[in-house]
């Protein structure tokens, strides 16, 4: 008989309703064979006792339902952003409060460069910044000949200095939507929107496909996801083939890496039926640590970049440079043609116009083709109005809510983007509920720290960076938010019958932690300390 492992735990949190707490768990084949007490398991028979996290608390792994394995490859470049962060490997990265120090930091990289290479900086946050905006004169200071680039948090956007533009022909004579200009029709070296960016990327050899190959992007994102306990997580675009497929089936299904995998394809790199044709022959290639076979959709871009589509009155105290990365009607065929191959879409709306659209694109297509457990989700989601949420009940629609979008970017949204009035509803996940939309929570990670517990902080208490409450009514409880970030999430993900919670037959996957959320109140959530995980019954500590 294959061995039977008993961990024994200060409290299991099941998220399982019928037996919402225990003390022990029983794993057998990487399965989860039993929960309970000692005699609840004791009829199956001899076991190993593994009494390790014997003054721990035990539950579901969580499951980061919206993150890039960008998150572990992006590290390769400097970090320029104004919230401090913490890399794969432990380091710390102090924030930047100001484009002086943005600048000392970009020229400490510069001094370590070879002549031939590009300096690229990632995670800056102009919208936190006050006075002039960077742009290519600053960047002309730490390089006039040496192409500098620097991605914005939110990845739909990039300054660069003159050496970049004139590497894309960029002058005051180009007509390209996105790309910045003074009054004067010459280009500020702010770039938005991926039409106008790609050309620059392209020939400087930046590729996000890069940031995200297996070999380069998985251990460190495994790394990182391990230290917050995350069991499960998501590569929200990319551009697969199968051969990058089969590297990534190789380095998730070694017994020492501990982390499942889910992964969708961009919907963007061909006609909607050639993806379809892509998706479906890449989806018997899912294994017990990877899953593939979903879509995306980028329908438009960040609201912290005056890229998103608003609704009237649009923006508030910024100018409105909304972009469609896919306009509605490639969105309306796009939507169609996957639904009808039977394929789960995710869309990204950032805007309540690209949520309207979305939704009408989701609702023609399910008209034509009626599927009662699509699965579609709209992924970031971020001001929806009831009525809006409402229709994606009727739909069978799942919403992933950015919510950590509240506490880092909230306060710009209150006084800047949004205003006071639609920056309350911003990541309404209280709506979502009462609206009857299956819900999971997120963090977009590299956009913001990778990290359920505190993800689940800012649903629960709806604090901004500056503690500010935003949008009271909308706040979770902490079992609520508990859900989101494990059951909820993997529900979006198509996976709820494999993980999610801790139920005989599931995958032994657990988030070990020092401290038990239910007990140490809302506004200690984000404090709760992880040891690491369990995943298929395998414990590996962060």
């Amino acid at each position: 008989m294959t061995e039977t492992t008993i961990f024994r735990a200060r409290r299991v949190l099941t998220m399982d309703p019928q037996r919402p707490a225990a003390t022990r768990i029983a794993v057998r084949e990487g399965r989860i064979l039993a929960v309970g007490d000692d005699d609840a398991i004791a009829d199956w028979g001899p076991a190993r006792r593994d009494d390790r996290f014997a003054d721990k608390v035990l539950m579901p792994g969580f499951v980061e339902g919206h993150s890039h394995l960008m998150a572990g490859g992006v590290w390769r470049f400097t970090y320029a952003g104004y919230h401090g962060r913490i890399a794969p490997d432990g380091g710390q990265w102090h924030g930047l409060p100001d484009i002086e120090a943005v600048m000392q930091r970009l020229a400490q990289a510069e001094a370590k460069l070879s002549a031939d290479d590009v300096l690229v900086a990632w995670g800056f946050d102009p919208i936190f910044l006050a006075g002039e905006r960077l742009g290519r004169r600053h960047l002309d200071r730490i390089s006039a000949v040496r192409p500098v680039v620097v991605l914005h948090s939110n990845f739909h956007m990039i300054t660069v200095n003159s050496a970049a533009l004139a590497l894309a022909k960029y002058d005051r004579g180009s007509n390209v939507e996105g790309i910045g200009k003074d009054p004067r029709g010459e280009p500020t070296g702010e770039i938005r929107g991926m039409a106008a960016m790609f050309p620059i990327l392209r020939r400087l050899g930046l590729d996000f496909r890069q940031l995200a190959r297996a070999e380069s992007a998985l251990p460190p994102f495994a790394r990182t996801a391990r230290r917050v306990g995350v069991t499960t997580a998501t590569d929200l675009m990319n551009e697969l083939t199968p051969d990058e497929v089969a590297r990534m089936r190789a380095i998730t299904g070694r017994d020492d890496f501990g982390l499942r995998l889910y992964v969708a394809m961009s919907a963007h790199t061909a006609p909607p039926a050639e993806v379809a044709r892509q998706a479906l022959e890449l989806r018997p290639l899912s294994s017990d640590k990877l899953r593939v076979g979903a879509c995306k959709i980028i329908v438009d871009g960040s609201v912290q970049a005056f890229s998103a589509q608003l609704r009237w009155p649009g923006y508030f105290k910024v100018p409105d440079h909304s972009v469609w990365n896919m306009p509605p009607e490639k969105l309306d065929e796009t939507v169609d043609v996957l639904n009808a191959a039977g394929l789960q879409v995710h869309i990204h709306t950032n805007g309540d116009l690209a949520t309207e659209v979305a939704l009408n694109a989701v609702e023609r297509a399910l008209d034509r083709h009626a599927r009662p457990n699509h699965r579609h989700t709209l992924q970031h989601c971020q001001i929806p109005d009831r009525a809006q949420f409402r229709r994606m009940g009727r739909l069978g629609l799942c919403a992933n809510l950015f919510a950590n979008h509240v506490f880092y970017f909230g306060d710009v949204h209150h006084d800047l983007t949004m205003g006071p009035d639609r920056a309350q509803r911003l990541a309404s996940c209280r709506t979502a509920l009462e609206c009857g939309v299956p819900l999971a929570i997120h963090s977009d990670a590299p956009v913001t720290p990778m990290g359920p517990l505190f993800t689940a902080w800012c649903a629960v208490n709806r604090r901004t960076s500056s503690g500010r409450l935003l949008g009271a009514r909308e706040r979770l409880t902490v079992d609520e938010a508990l859900r989101a970030v494990t059951l909820g999430a993997a529900y979006t993900l198509g996976m709820d019958g494999e993980i999610g919670s801790i139920e005989v037959g599931k995958r032994a996957d657990f988030a070990v932690l020092e401290d038990d959320p239910t007990a140490v109140g809302a506004e200690a959530l984000k404090d709760v300390r992880v040891w690491g995980t369990v995943v298929g019954g395998l414990p590996f500590a962060a």
